[in-house]
């Protein structure tokens, strides 16, 4: 399990000792080495300077996809490699992962446009392999989807696709690791890389960042360091004098109530303006619509905290609304919230960002091995990729298989009194601990929050078991509800105070400091400008 919040203090007094991997990022790129290192033996550490998730694994589409738009962009080798990951990840990530119908309408295309993409369908499946796709009529949409009022609706298509909530992968993969032996701690920041005399890199200066770390540093030697830092790849890169080669783009969402827009199934669009392939599809209770696909300007970094929607990208977004859904009258004032993430794209000199491609990449720059690019759906083959690369580097070699299963599979649970839903749900995001989850809180926080599929008791876990540092680790990342609750869940803020006093003890003035500071966060980077 991760560490109770007492037990951090503890954990960074161990790191001053030999290791063999050491892992610099926590997202999903950095969780699926890490979990790959410690069930293969490896004494691995991974370290995040903020919190799980932070960069870019919490705000990703949600979708566990090949990218269907990929194919129009030729590159079929992401779209296969992401669709037999999608398949395994359906299989291994059981309720965790899981399957989602896509509605393709044609809005206008001409007979060869609909072959076009009748091609599409069909080539997405048998890259996977599988086959569930097929043709639709109009008046069959309009009875899988009555809000689809576009009366430009000729025809249409179906297939299947995944979706994720993405936080909580990232931190199961984690959780697993730290339960095969593995040592991870988020808000430890590598400052700076440490080097032998021969010039290759040895291991890095780690800084508590937490506020009851008072800014502490330690020295940590490992055999291999690995940077899977996303985005921000380049920066660590420069220390070991490597040009820029990260494009970091902008992906941003709307997310609307349900009852405002209550779809039950996926849908694929093309934006009128330029034709780009968006989604909306129902996620966590609520509806989300993106993405965009925007070069993110360093000024933008240096003016906000964590990335954020812009007024363009608002009203882009609402555009698709508008053409999809004409009766909706869908506005500014019906959006709960939105979030933006950056992308790490290995840059290729495409003008178009959207032509970019989604491959990843593995660099090793005097012993320090940089993966990045590559999407969540890929975590595991850039993991093995990385530990394959890490063989020669370490005295033994580790055994990699190839076939291990993602996450535990063995999930018994002893939970008889809940239905199913509720059942699928804590065994998808805490495996093996769902029971523990429902024994360790009060019957009556084993329910849901407002009409969403979230539980009170969810609330209660992450704050006590989940390595939380900050309100907002707990409620952007740990739970949803800064997402899918109005004003990021303002209207409940007296009972999650209660609940992260008693469970992080935070006296009255920490909780006023980290109220203060998520409603703040929140108000710049997750809703409208």
């Amino acid at each position: 399990m991760m560490y109770r919040p007492e037990q951090r203090e503890e954990i960074w007094n161990t790191l001053q000792q030999p290791w063999d991997i050491l892992v610099i990022g926590g997202g999903i790129t950095g969780a699926g080495i890490f979990n790959a290192a410690a069930r293969a033996g490896l004494k691995v550490l991974l370290v995040e300077a903020h919190d799980y998730a932070f960069g870019t694994s919490s705000r990703s589409s949600k979708l566990v996809h090949g990218g269907f738009r990929y194919l129009k962009n030729r590159q079929f080798n992401v779209t296969r490699e992401s669709v037999r990951e999608r398949e395994r990840l359906l299989r291994q990530a059981k309720y965790l992962v899981t399957p989602l119908y896509f509605l393709l309408p044609s809005l206008g295309f001409s007979r060869a446009t609909r072959q076009v993409f009748r091609l599409g369908v069909t080539i997405y499946d048998l890259l996977a392999p599988k086959w569930a796709h097929g043709d639709l009529s109009p008046k069959q949409i309009h009875r899988i989807c009555p809000q689809l009022t576009n009366d430009r609706l000729n025809a249409g298509f179906y297939y299947y696709d995944a979706e994720v909530d993405d936080a909580r992968l990232v931190l199961r993969v984690i959780q697993e690791g730290i339960a095969a032996g593995g040592t991870a701690l988020n808000y430890t920041g590598a400052e700076t890389l440490l080097f032998q005399q021969n010039g290759q890199v040895a291991g890095a200066l780690l800084r508590d960042n937490a506020p009851s770390g008072n800014g502490q540093t330690v020295e940590v030697f490992a055999s291999v360091v690995i940077n899977a830092t996303g985005p921000w790849s380049d920066e660590l890169r420069g220390q070991v004098n490597q040009p820029p080669r990260i494009r970091k783009q902008r992906g941003s969402h709307l997310i609307f109530p349900w009852a405002k827009l209550p779809l039950v199934q996926a849908i694929t669009l093309l934006h009128p303006r330029d034709k780009r392939a968006m989604f909306v599809f129902p996620w966590e209770g609520v509806t989300v619509i993106g993405t965009t696909d925007l070069d993110h300007p360093h000024e933008l970094e240096i003016r906000h905290p964590e990335p954020a929607i812009t007024t363009d990208e608002v009203g882009y977004i609402l555009e698709a609304v508008s053409y999809l859904f004409p009766d909706s009258q869908l506005g500014r004032e019906d959006v709960l919230s939105s979030i933006s993430g950056l992308r790490p794209i290995v840059t290729s000199g495409e003008n178009n960002p959207s032509k970019e491609s989604r491959a990843h990449t593995l660099w090793n720059d005097r012993g320090l091995l940089t993966i990045t690019g590559g999407k969540l759906t890929t975590y595991r083959l850039m993991a093995n990729e990385t530990l394959k690369c890490c063989r020669n580097m370490l005295s033994g070699s580790p055994i990699i298989n190839k076939n291990q299963p993602l996450l535990d599979q063995s999930l018994v649970t002893k939970i008889k009194d809940l239905d199913d839903t509720t059942r699928h749900r804590l065994l998808g995001r805490y495996g093996q601990r769902a029971d523990d989850l429902a024994d360790a809180c009060p019957e009556d926080e084993l329910t849901c929050v407002e009409g969403l599929p979230s539980l009170w008791a969810e609330l209660r876990w992450g704050a006590r078991q989940e390595s939380v540092v900050h309100l907002d680790d707990l409620l952007l990342r740990r739970t949803r509800f800064g997402l899918t609750l109005p004003e990021g869940g303002a209207g409940q803020m007296n009972r999650i105070r209660a609940v992260a006093q008693s469970e992080l003890r935070w006296e009255d003035p920490t909780w006023q400091f980290e109220e203060a500071r998520y409603r703040a966060l929140w108000k710049e980077c997750y809703s409208l400008p």
